[in-house]
């Protein structure tokens, strides 16, 4: 039995490990000449960078692929747990380290903030909670099958519903439960995780807080870049095929899959029909239906569905290091609100910008030369909708530069050595995901966990959809945890 993969990012790479563990033979199509989608890596100089996700939760969904493929881990992949999971940055000089020990980070941030210490220990515990209860329905199954919602995990949720957020929003729920608005900030910033708005997300998603205190955050000891590389070994290393520079033209289907159509490299106007008993889209579930399945009835409202946020990504090679600074660094807008605002209602980048400062170098050194740092930085930035994106881009340079410089006491334009940039056409034209937006539809309603597709095609045999644009969302660990939902769906050969 043959099964072929569409797009090499993570999600992609994960469900043919685990379709090759069945005893499929896998071949993985992807139009890039490398592997990641997103969660590449490339250099810039005497500068290395990761090119999309910089924080890495859940590792126990990588883990568990070695274990199912009886390889050890150790031979591929290492990671450490941070002692810090952030630094905070305000306007007015307040600044947080955040202890990967939640009650040092208790204490700290009452010492900080004036929070009372008891009230983060509360939220983090009820994130706990929510965690549980949501997860085992969420994470580790399908929305769309019957069974999962009459399972005694269901049960336990519908009596809990009241406990679980989802009447209200993110920010509400915050500002009803903590007693400084820079903790409501600092709390709200979690709805950034899914592209969303924390004033108009559900306070369901207040269950994230929890992957990062409570389990903690990692750092993969060769980057962001090292969970693909490694994952892609492990592929490799049990027979997967991946074949780079190769688009998939068409899915070739009538009420069941018949195989692929793929572009010839040397004539891209003559295809290579390769035939597969199963096929898996890893790739952004719009255009898989617009572009591979042109003759098949399209789900058009779940298609329609408002976009997620984007990102502007600047890459810098700065000629410093700071000592204030650490891995994960956020430099909080001093109008939230706004903010938001700006980015899903007015779809721009509003002149205050929330900056997220990576800065891998901390821990991989040769990330940079000596003396040096490679600065990741990211704002949240709407989908791409037609905007003039040369004048958002160089507006919002020099409001980071300004702000970075303002805070950091420190003029930051002389010392960016070198630079990339990444925003959403980009983002979109190398991803395929529909106007850049970088986690599919968006989550700002609450009914937004039930507006993303299924993991399967309800009209088309042996079709299968994985990845941040379906069931159940965007980010590493979901992106894993939909190819385990694949994983579990199609029988052994």
């Amino acid at each position: 039995m043959r099964a072929g993969i569409i797009g090499a990012g993570i999600g992609g790479i994960a469900t043919a490990i685990r379709l090759r563990n069945k005893g499929y033979e896998v071949e993985v199509f992807e139009a890039n000449n490398y592997a990641g989608g997103k969660l590449s890596s490339f250099e810039q100089g005497a500068y290395r960078f990761d090119a999309g996700p910089s924080l890495f939760t859940m590792p126990q969904f990588v883990e568990e692929l070695f274990e199912l493929s009886g390889k050890p881990i150790s031979q591929y992949f290492e990671y450490i747990r941070l002692p810090e999971v952030c630094r905070y940055f305000w306007e007015d000089g307040t600044r947080l380290n955040v202890s990967a020990d939640t009650k040092e980070f208790a204490q700290e941030a009452e010492k900080q903030l004036g929070e009372p210490a008891g009230k983060i220990a509360k939220v983090l515990k009820d994130s706990a909670f929510k965690y549980e209860i949501l997860s085992g329905l969420f994470l580790e199954d399908s929305l769309h099958k019957l069974s999962t919602w009459t399972s005694a995990k269901a049960l336990r949720g519908y009596l809990n519903l009241h406990k679980l957020g989802i009447f209200n929003t993110m920010n509400a729920a915050n500002e009803q439960f903590f007693s400084t608005p820079k903790a409501v900030q600092m709390f709200n910033r979690y709805a950034t995780y899914n592209g969303s708005d924390p004033y108009q997300t559900p306070a369901t998603l207040n269950i994230i807080p929890h992957l990062e205190y409570n389990i903690g955050a990692f750092f993969p000891k060769n980057g962001m870049y090292g969970i693909t590389g490694s994952l892609v070994a492990l592929a490799q290393d049990l027979g997967v095929k991946f074949h780079f520079n190769s688009r998939v033209k068409e899915i070739v289907a009538d009420t069941k899959v018949k195989g692929l159509k793929i572009e010839k490299a040397d004539d891209k106007q003559s295809e290579d029909f390769r035939v597969f008993d199963i096929v898996v889209s890893n790739m952004d579930i719009t255009p898989t239906y617009r572009k591979l399945l042109p003759n098949a009835k399209h789900p058009e409202k779940l298609l329609s569905q408002p976009k997620s946020g984007s990102g502007l990504i600047f890459y810098w090679g700065i000629k410093k290091e700071f000592s204030e600074l650490g891995l994960h660094n956020i430099f909080f807008s001093d109008n939230y609100k706004a903010e938001f605002e700006h980015q899903f209602q007015k779809k721009t980048i509003y002149h205050d910008p929330t900056i997220y400062l990576n800065i891998t170098s901390k821990y991989k050194k040769d990330d940079a030369p000596a003396g040096s740092e490679n600065w990741f930085i990211l704002l949240n930035a709407p989908a791409n909708d037609g905007q003039d994106w040369d004048k958002i881009i160089a507006e919002a340079r020099q409001n980071v530069i300004a702000k970075l410089s303002r805070n950091l006491k420190t003029d930051i334009a002389p010392l960016i050595e070198s630079e990339s940039i990444l925003d959403p056409r980009s983002i979109e034209l190398r991803t395929s995901s529909v106007q850049g937006a970088l986690y599919g539809n968006s989550s700002n309603n609450k009914f937004a966990a039930f507006l993303r597709h299924a993991n399967f095609s309800s009209r088309i045999k042996n079709l299968y959809f994985v990845g941040g644009s379906v069931h159940p969302g965007g980010g590493i660990p979901l992106a894993l945890s939909s190819a385990k939902i694949v994983g579990g769906m199609v029988e052994e050969v």
